[in-house]
């Protein structure tokens, strides 16, 4: 089982009940009818990144599907949540990249994009034996990683919200969901 796609979406969701409103985020990201089974955070060779209404296509209700998947809920009116999936791809499509999951109170989106991608870059830029100074801001490292050749994209995608002022609770998730063959034949057909 090796997956051949992989899309990002993000969502939120409000309720009364935490499981709901995680059930409402799911909702609001799409992927509400499948059985997600989290996986670690591997980028397979090869898989290739798709836009996320073409990815919802390809799956079936009640479908295993597999995904990284960042959450975090509150229910203290006003706090700051974000949930944020960062993506790094190499430029030799042999090797394997990384997906990042970060999940904060208090930060807001830009800012746990940046820092998700940026886990993202560092993993797979380590495993590649690019040298960099740990403690440069993120714009220098990407840019180290981008002329290097080595690693071609990096990505994220981060969903924010405040929680509700009446004190429902609210849920952020941002996904990374795979493809695998089996879909994209079922897709096909």
């Amino acid at each position: 089982m090796m997956p051949k796609f992989l899309f990002l979406t993000r969502g939120i969701g409000k309720h009364k009940e935490i499981l709901q409103s995680y059930e409402l985020a799911l909702r609001n990201a799409g992927i509400q009818y499948c059985n997600l089974v989290n996986v670690s955070s591997i980028i397979p060779p090869g898989c290739k990144i798709i836009p996320k209404e073409k990815g919802l296509k390809m799956l079936k209700p009640g479908e295993i599907t597999f995904s990284v998947i960042a959450r975090n809920s509150t229910n203290e009116p006003n706090r700051l949540i974000v949930a944020s999936i960062g993506v790094a791809v190499p430029n030799d499509k042999k090797k394997y990249g990384y997906l990042s999951e970060h999940h904060s109170f208090g930060q807001i989106g830009l800012f746990a994009g940046n820092y998700a991608e940026d886990l993202a870059a560092t993993m797979l830029a380590t495993t590649m034996g690019i040298h960099f100074d740990p403690e440069a801001a993120w714009d220098e490292r990407k840019k180290l990683f981008r002329t290097t050749g080595m690693i071609i994209k990096t990505t994220n995608t981060t969903q924010s919200a405040k929680g509700d002022k009446k004190g429902l609770w609210t849920t952020v998730i941002a996904a990374a969901v795979f493809i695998l063959h089996s879909q994209i034949q079922t897709f096909s057909n």
